[in-house]
């Protein structure tokens, strides 16, 4: 009786894994389309900023280009007014990288904590992109 349970167990709990592949499937196509919106132009080939990701935090960023941006600005996004909002993208920082374009992260939340992540690159090497 006990080994009937056992199987019985062992095989929902491999149903349960292959739902669960199924649903980190759907998730990532999910993902990898709002990252695909988060990238905005063509990256010049070879360059620096093609070696970026979403998601990627400041430091990692800083290291990738080698330096640090040229220009900066921080400011509070309209999540910021949502009731009981604790994420960490109620405040953005735009940076500009001349001769490459600008980048978008989610700078924390109304308290000032968290953030650093990289939510959108704007491939642009005049710069227009950059408007604080």
């Amino acid at each position: 009786m006990a080994i009937v349970a056992l199987a019985s167990a062992c095989a929902a709990c491999a149903t349960t894994g292959n739902t669960n592949s199924a649903a980190n499937t759907e998730q990532t196509a999910a993902d990898q389309e709002v990252q695909a919106e988060a990238i905005v132009g063509q990256p010049a080939p070879g360059s620096k900023f093609a070696q970026l990701t979403i998601g990627m935090d400041t430091q990692a960023v800083q290291q990738v280009m080698d330096r640090v941006p040229d220009r900066q600005h921080s400011y509070e996004s309209g999540k910021r007014w949502i009731p009981f909002y604790f994420g960490n993208d109620a405040r953005r920082m735009q940076v500009l990288y001349k001769g490459a374009g600008c980048l978008i992260f989610a700078d924390g939340n109304a308290w000032g904590v968290g953030g650093g992540e990289l939510i959108q690159i704007e491939h642009d090497a005049s710069g227009a992109c950059y408007q604080p």
